[in-house]
């Protein structure tokens, strides 16, 4: 059983949802971003961090994750600084998953063996390449898969489920991301009212975990949002929204 696996039997077991806290790893600097993760992990009780690498056309995200990864970009915030700071956070939280938030063109960029092999090394326990559709991720997986890493499915709200279920083969040791909306990250007032039932049908179709993100932007709100309906939420634009606004000098918690 990995960490990831370890994760949600552990909050399952607590009776509640897994909280996946999203940061661009860079901004608004290296040196905060590790303090950041070291706070969520500890003053928010983060279960799973994702590490999301700056990269210049991020066409999934919204206006607040597209500025953060230019600053980072700007600082020169590369994949292989991503994955040192990751061994780090590894080396004093050896217990929390952590997931490469990622564009495939960075992992091709590097090489997908030299990259699988310092990922590794880092303790990075899966991948989510936003953009790299289930057709080609074999060609992902079958290199990461030799050095104990898994993927993360990015599902979109209009993947009909006979293509969700095929998504999880391969992968079941990992967790689907469900987006809650469509369009890019951001943070809403209020998401679709079909969207519990649309968690259900996917919930009931799959045996992995599913972890519903997009648009949440509070604790609160995403554990009422998938009390009973998903396994776990995540929270990227509010953290770092929060942390561009001088969060880590607050004393209130970055979430």
């Amino acid at each position: 059983m990995n960490r990831i696996q370890k994760c949600f039997e552990r909050s399952r077991a607590q009776g509640r949802a897994a909280f996946v806290a999203y940061l661009t790893i860079g901004y608004p600097s290296l040196d905060a971003s590790e303090q950041a993760i070291d706070r969520l992990i500890g003053e928010s009780a983060a279960d799973i961090i994702e590490l999301g690498v700056p990269f210049s056309d991020p066409f999934a995200d919204g206006a607040v994750i597209r500025s953060a990864a230019y600053e980072a970009l700007k600082q020169g915030v590369t994949m292989r600084d991503v994955l040192a700071l990751a061994a780090r956070v590894r080396a004093t939280h050896p217990e929390t998953p952590l997931v490469v938030f990622s564009y495939y063109n960075l992992i091709l960029s590097m090489g997908a063996e030299r990259f699988a092999e310092e990922a590794e090394k880092a303790g990075v326990d899966a991948v989510l390449a936003v953009d790299l559709p289930l057709e080609e991720r074999d060609e992902l997986l079958s290199v990461l898969r030799p050095h104990g890493i898994t993927m993360v499915p990015l599902i979109a709200p209009n993947t009909p489920l006979p293509r969700v279920v095929e998504s999880v083969k391969g992968v079941e040791d990992g967790f689907l991301y469900i987006i809650t909306v469509k369009g890019v990250t951001g943070v809403r007032g209020e998401l679709p009212p079909e969207l519990t039932g649309h968690l259900d049908a996917i919930r009931a179709a799959v045996d992995t975990p599913i972890v519903a993100g997009f648009g949440i932007a509070s604790r609160e709100q995403g554990t009422a949002l998938v009390k009973g309906h998903a396994d776990g939420y995540v929270i990227g634009s509010a953290i770092v929204r929060k942390l561009g606004a001088g969060g880590l000098n607050a004393s209130t918690p970055l979430i």
